[in-house]
């Protein structure tokens, strides 16, 4: 028996009188009423009702524990509305993780439009490229690179791999614009220093493949620091399509050999969303999940 839909059961009926009116006002059978009422009062050991085939009466056990259930039932369907509330408001706070590369470069400069469609979410925000326990820290969601592990979180692919070879228009001023994938052994090529990165820029085009040994003025493990040393004019610089765009679109950086497909890993590297559950996900998560996945759709490709 579940006893919490018996007790509903039996409040019903002893508010309307009848097992047919609360069988009707609950879309069951009168059967299945009569059927719970039994079962609770067989759990209980006593009678909750007078019964006659004209009158349907509490006992003075059944007024007593009717009085006693009312308010626990009164502060459950409060609590039930409160939660569906959730899902009808789009306001509360957001807990987000983001690589620090992708909420520099294209989150965080976006966030106002963000808050002008929902003025009522706030968002605490921490960016770093250090994966965490999203439940173990309260964390609604999260964007990481490279494939999710924990196969109990929810991820969605938000961007591909692609990258592109770029540097300032002042660099290549001076050393001449690269078109094929030899030509890098005269350029200085600013270093992405990261487990699983290889120290050779790889290339493929038509079915061919290259492999060219790298070197340059700088090596990091940071990402915004190789962009910003490329803007300065250190070198060349391999980044994803998506965190070099505005400075793209700014003119601080160009992009060089787009005719060829670039990559320094072998292993994922794409860009995904990550959170906890994928049922029951509040609305003001969800929102800012589709905000996302629009902020990286295919029209925010760098070569767009």
């Amino acid at each position: 028996m579940d006893e919490l839909a018996a007790i509903r059961v039996f409040a019903r009926v002893a508010r309307v009188g009848t097992f047919s009116e609360a069988a009707r006002q609950l879309d069951m059978s009168t059967s299945s009423v009569s059927r719970q009422i039994n079962a609770l009062e067989e759990s209980l050991g006593i009678r909750l009702f007078k019964r006659s085939t004209r009158n349907l009466v509490l006992t003075e056990a059944g007024e007593t524990y009717l009085t006693s259930i009312d308010p626990a039932l009164k502060q459950l369907e409060l609590a039930r509305r409160t939660a569906l509330s959730y899902q009808r408001t789009i306001s509360g706070s957001i807990r987000f993780h983001a690589r620090t590369s992708a909420g520099t470069e294209v989150i965080v400069p976006a966030l106002s439009e963000f808050f002008v469609r929902y003025p009522d979410i706030e968002i605490d925000i921490t960016l770093t490229d250090e994966r965490v326990d999203l439940l173990a820290n309260g964390i609604d969601v999260a964007v990481w690179l490279g494939k999710l592990e924990d196969s109990s979180m929810v991820a969605r692919n938000l961007s591909s791999s692609r990258r592109v070879i770029c540097g300032s228009p002042a660099y290549l001023q001076r050393h001449g614009i690269p078109c094929k994938p030899d030509d890098l052994l005269q350029h200085s090529c600013l270093v992405y220093l990261q487990h699983n990165y290889l120290k050779d820029w790889r290339f493929q085009k038509d079915g061919q493949s290259f492999v060219i040994p790298v070197t340059g003025k700088l090596r990091t493990p940071n990402s915004v620091v190789l962009m910003e040393g490329a803007k300065q004019g250190l070198g060349l610089v391999m980044l994803q399509g998506w965190m070099v765009r505005k400075s793209v679109q700014e003119g601080s950086l160009q992009i060089v050999m787009e005719d060829y497909e670039a990559y320094p890993t072998e292993t994922d590297t794409a860009l995904y969303i990550v959170y906890p559950h994928r049922h029951g996900l509040p609305l003001k998560v969800r929102v800012f999940i589709d905000f996302l996945v629009q902020l990286f759709g295919p029209e925010s490709q760098a070569s767009a």
